[in-house]
């Protein structure tokens, strides 16, 4: 789901980093109001960033000898009461995947944040909103189908981003600059590998929601005694036991599809009936090193490496959003 480095043209970057200024813009006024009105809601934005960045640490085994991995984006906007505080959740999960862990490209931070921050949230709390219902179950299924449907409209929007690049741009001999993988291939293989995955978002989305408002209503009782993080201690070590488990994302093998580096490009076009040519603009294209590069430590066991990362994504989710909002609450 992370569009790598150099898979789309800087044309494409620029435009869908416009576009996302003033979402991000509306994003954190409205996430202000909600802190103003509720206090709570820093600690929650910390709990859902930290809960999408764990979430997309485990790699899931796909058809086709590749993997993906589910967002959480929706979850996040059931939980926080609307779209507007998942596109800053996610935003800020993949700024840190993007410039600590090189989980998704620099110049693509844009069309990453619009395809997981704003078409998976949006139109998944939109389906959750249209069929809810009174009852508990009703609500749970409806969740499990806005998460479901949420990561597969995603899902098409990364495919129509990098199918359109071979269309628009070509150098001289008329080869792909960017992305060689045209319409009919990112779709069929973005479209067929999350309406797999689909159900692990679905079922993490409907759990995860489940969950908290079982916990809910007795803790409300208390609410007016007990401080944020005795009430939803029971998120807190769902957090934890994520950390915990975080190197089960190491077993799956193979890269998620148009997740390849250079050499797995140039393998892979004779797979899908291309010229086994790898384009000039991902040869030499923007390059950025990261910290802490697929989420290793130098000298340290991978397992151990993915352990300190998750610790370090949930840290800086905390400390952010009180840095970001902490005067605002307390006005």
């Amino acid at each position: 789901m992370h569009i790598p480095e150099n898979y789309l043209s800087p044309e494409t970057c620029a435009v869908m980093g416009v576009i996302m200024l003033p979402i991000w813009y509306k994003a954190v006024k409205t996430v202000e109001v909600k802190v103003k009105e509720d206090k709570e809601t820093i600690p929650m934005l910390g709990i859902s960033t930290s809960l999408s960045f764990l979430i997309m640490m485990f790699n899931l085994p796909v058809p086709g000898g590749t993997t993906a991995h589910a967002v959480g984006a929706v979850l996040i906007a059931i939980l926080l009461g609307g779209p507007w505080a998942a596109t800053l959740s996610i935003s800020i999960a993949l700024a840190m995947q993007a410039l600590l862990f090189g989980d998704g490209g620099i110049l693509a931070f844009g069309a990453n944040c619009f395809t997981m921050g704003v078409l998976m949230p949006f139109s998944g709390y939109a389906i959750f909103k249209l069929l809810r219902g009174k009852s508990q179950k009703h609500n749970t299924l409806a969740s499990f189908l806005g998460g479901y449907f949420g990561i597969n409209i995603a899902a098409l929007g990364v495919a129509i981003l990098l199918g359109i690049q071979p269309i628009l741009f070509k150098d001289s001999s008329g080869n792909p600059l960017y992305n060689p993988y045209p319409l009919s291939v990112t779709i069929p293989m973005m479209g067929i590998t999350h309406l797999i995955v689909g159900f692990v978002e679905g079922f993490f989305t409907a759990g995860v929601y489940q969950f908290v408002k079982r916990i809910q209503k007795p803790l409300d009782e208390f609410s007016e005694r007990k401080p944020f993080w005795t009430r939803f201690k029971p998120l807190i070590i769902l957090i934890v036991l994520l950390i915990i488990l975080t190197p089960l994302g190491l077993l799956a093998s193979g890269s998620a599809f148009a997740e390849w580096d250079v050499s797995e490009i140039f393998a892979n076009l004779s797979k899908y009936h291309l010229t086994p040519a790898v384009p000039k603009g991902m040869t030499h294209g923007f390059s950025f090193s990261s910290l802490m590069t697929d989420y290793s430590i130098s000298g340290l066991p991978d397992s151990v490496g993915y352990i300190l990362s998750a610790v370090t994504a949930v840290l800086i989710s905390f400390l952010l959003y009180r840095l970001l909002f902490g005067r605002r609450a307390n006005k």
